[in-house]
């Protein structure tokens, strides 16, 4: 950050508020409080009978690599809304929430993923959007676990197909673990 997004100040610093245990950006001008947190992934995995629908990105990061249909939640949406919109832009299909299935945090690039459980409305109705380059119903014993694009992803599909092997349904919380270099 380079200026004050309050009043364009550039005598910004970088330090401890009063009343605060972290590091903020602070105008020394206007004395605006700059904040920075984490963002929200919002997505569904969209069942219909023993298939799940993913998308291979068209998009970077990832680009050729499978994805369940998510991306960041927008201001002014509920991450209900931000899900259904997803999947109308990634596959271009109309979808029936079931539940939350997944909270994924990956703390080291400051992301939350919330993933839901969807019903295909239309095994036929279905296609790509702008970031996909190809959409597919899969079966588990066909999903492609090497080209699947993120660890959340893989989370939440390693979960959807344990659970049904089960015939539960619950929340399933997680984090991606930075490995050590």
């Amino acid at each position: 950050m380079n200026y004050c997004s309050n009043c364009g100040s550039d005598n910004l610093d970088f330090k401890v508020p009063s009343g605060d245990n972290r590091k903020r950006m602070i105008c020394a001008s206007c004395h605006a409080i700059h904040y920075a947190n984490p963002k929200i992934v919002a997505g569904c995995l969209p069942i219909i009978g023993d298939r799940v629908l993913l998308a291979r990105r068209a998009i970077e990061p990832r680009r050729g690599y499978w994805n369940v249909p998510s991306g960041y939640l927008e201001n002014g949406e509920t991450v209900e809304e931000g899900a259904l919109r997803e999947v109308k832009e990634e596959v271009l299909a109309e979808v029936t929430l079931v539940g939350m299935h997944a909270l994924y945090s990956i703390p080291h690039i400051n992301q939350v993923y919330i993933h839901f459980l969807a019903t295909l409305q239309n095994a036929e109705s279905f296609g790509c959007g702008p970031e996909s380059s190809e959409v597919r119903l899969f079966r588990e014993e066909e999903i492609p676990w090497d080209e699947i694009a993120f660890t959340s992803s893989v989370f939440t599909l390693r979960n959807y197909f344990s659970d049904r092997q089960k015939g539960t349904h619950q929340l399933h919380r997680g984090k991606m673990v930075r490995s050590r270099e």
